[in-house]
């Protein structure tokens, strides 16, 4: 069974896509699809970038702890809020701070937003960095519009059976990536 770290990457207060990566999180389990377990950045509250981990003297022992749960995961999915337009620098800080880790990760986008469009917009911002890093980004994505109303605080969808079909086509694309780079590995 795969394993698949969920980066919740949002440290605002009151923050609305967590919810996303708990819902994640519960339909892996449910659905007996991975091991699974929630990167939460605002519980890690990173300093702001200054060096690669790689590069660093004395690296902070939860960034090397972060570089381990990245190294041993199959696949990544990242929550992100949209914030204007943009991602949040909690994830640009932890996407810099690791470099090696990323190359040929696969990596699945969900975006939140408590607006109509989902976040739809910080997806190929947060792609094109992503790339940039040769990581390897899913090609479906899962915008996330209204997640306020979508989700409740333990994530749990108020429409079950529509959220579940829309993951899973989310979560099959992460999963077929997974299976090829294991058999390309191989």
């Amino acid at each position: 069974m795969p394993h698949i770290s969920i980066i919740s990457a949002s440290v605002r207060t009151g923050r609305l896509s967590h919810r996303v990566a708990l819902y994640f999180q519960n339909y892996l389990k449910e659905n007996n699809l991975a091991d699974v377990e929630i990167l939460d950045l605002n519980e890690y509250q990173f300093p702001v970038f200054n060096e690669r981990l790689e590069h660093q003297q004395n690296p902070l022992p939860k960034a090397l702890e972060f570089a381990d749960k990245i190294r041993k995961s199959d696949g990544v999915i990242i929550v992100t809020p949209e914030y204007n337009g943009g991602y949040p620098a909690s994830i640009k800080n932890v996407t810099d701070l690791l470099y090696k880790d990323w190359h040929r990760k696969p990596i699945a986008i969900s975006t939140a937003s408590d607006g109509v469009f989902g976040g739809t917009q910080v997806i190929t911002s947060l792609q094109f960095t992503l790339w940039k890093i040769r990581a390897w980004t899913v090609p479906a994505m899962c915008p996330m519009p209204k997640v306020g109303e979508l989700l409740d605080e333990q994530g749990h969808p108020k429409d079950k059976a529509a959220l579940d079909k829309r993951a899973r086509v989310f979560v099959n694309e992460l999963l077929w990536c997974i299976e090829a780079k294991k058999r390309m590995e191989s």
